[in-house]
């Protein structure tokens, strides 16, 4: 049994390692550590890229790079803690330099610390509002898929941030005022993907998920809907660079006829019952980058067995930490296996061949998988 004094010891230091850690193992943490190092890299390195001279030595060419990532850390500062990280390191130089003077190293520290403290209050604040974004945009997409006679539905959605640019949805709408009022309602199924990341993007997400919404409770045609949604977004996408790539469709429940239109979208996947995969890449442009943009809705009909993948671009170019890119080839040979599994099975399955495949590596891009299998003909 160890002494006592030993026991005393250790036990605090436990518990604060395992405050520190979260409870997560050193292995981990250098691997979180490594992910958000790169990531970060990869912020200033375009800047560092931009700016950085050609045809000089090895020595001159550190301290160029020190003097860029100096410079494009500091200016991302504001004003007042610029003076504060400036006054903070010269009197920490100062002593290093001079060897006296030794007290000064307290109130750099300290200079220092409280700099650090302003930054993570920041942090907090704006961690906080961006959680309470990512409620409300989670309660914008549906959490489970509608029960679907003959139909069996399943989606996920991952954010690179904390909220996403993507969107996904499936609702139920009533026949156009071409049809007859006595005909079923048909069901609607959306995967959007916004230019951009973030914030920016997920704004123009919910402005898009809020006029779908209403084009779809009118009686008009899957035509029709696409565009005057292109309107809508053309109208929100003053700098003309708010765009976004869309597929929409809409199923028969009586007869499994499958209309869609693919606006600029990443082609989804439709696999035969009896392995043949086919494309459904009919439409246009993506959404809100002309107002006068003419689409084309394409159709086919499903069956029972057939398997559709609708995906955003995340899928495919998700990339490990040597950045090669996940790839159709590998998306294609999941749905090839995809024969007499369920939706949630193959969603499940593409997304552990994913991870599989990306490991440690930072995930750059937003997410997002649709799944629609038949299960019985309609």
């Amino acid at each position: 049994m160890p002494p006592l004094y030993l026991v005393v010891m250790v036990n605090p230091l436990r518990t604060f390692w395992q405050r520190i850690s979260d409870g997560i193992e050193v292995q981990k943490i250098w691997m979180h550590f490594h992910r958000e190092a790169r990531a970060s890299y990869a912020i200033y390195r375009k800047e560092v890229d931009s700016r950085l001279p050609e045809g000089h030595s090895r020595w001159v060419r550190f301290l160029e790079v020190s003097r860029i990532l100096f410079w494009a850390m500091v200016l991302k500062l504001s004003p007042g803690r610029r003076v504060l990280l400036l006054l903070s390191l010269l009197v920490l130089a100062v002593p290093l330099f001079t060897f006296r003077y030794q007290g000064l190293t307290f109130w750099g520290g300290t200079g220092l610390l409280i700099l650090l403290a302003l930054e993570l209050a920041d942090r907090v604040i704006m961690k906080r509002d961006l959680e309470i974004a990512r409620e409300i945009q989670n309660w914008l997409m549906p959490a489970t898929p509608p029960a679907v006679p003959g139909a069996d539905i399943a989606f996920e959605s991952r954010a690179a941030n904390t909220v996403a640019g993507d969107y996904y949805d499936v609702l139920f709408r009533a026949p156009d005022s071409a049809r007859a009022s006595t005909e079923p309602e048909r069901l609607l199924f959306i995967v959007a993907d916004v230019a951009g990341k973030s914030v920016p993007a997920a704004l123009l997400m919910a402005t898009l998920q809020a006029s779908l919404r209403t084009l779809a409770a009118l009686p008009i045609s899957l035509l029709e809907l696409i565009e005057s949604l292109n309107q809508y977004v053309c109208a929100q996408n003053i700098s003309g660079c708010r765009y976004s790539t869309a597929f929409v469709a809409e199923l028969e429940p009586g007869d499994g006829r499958l209309t869609y239109v693919n606006a600029g979208h990443n082609w989804p996947v439709l696999r035969r019952a009896d392995r043949r995969l086919e494309r459904l890449e009919t439409g246009g442009l993506p959404l809100g980058i002309m107002s006068s943009a003419q689409y084309q809705c394409g159709a086919t009909n499903l069956a029972a067995g057939d398997v559709l993948l609708i995906f955003s671009d995340g899928l495919i170019e998700a990339e490990d930490d040597n950045q090669q890119e996940f790839g159709e080839p590998a998306m294609l040979a999941v749905m090839d296996d995809a024969c007499g599994k369920s939706a949630a099975d193959v969603l499940a399955q593409l997304l552990r061949s994913v991870d599989s495949f990306v490991g440690p590596a930072h995930q750059h891009d937003d997410i997002t998988c649709m799944v629609v299998r038949i299960s019985a003909r309609h």
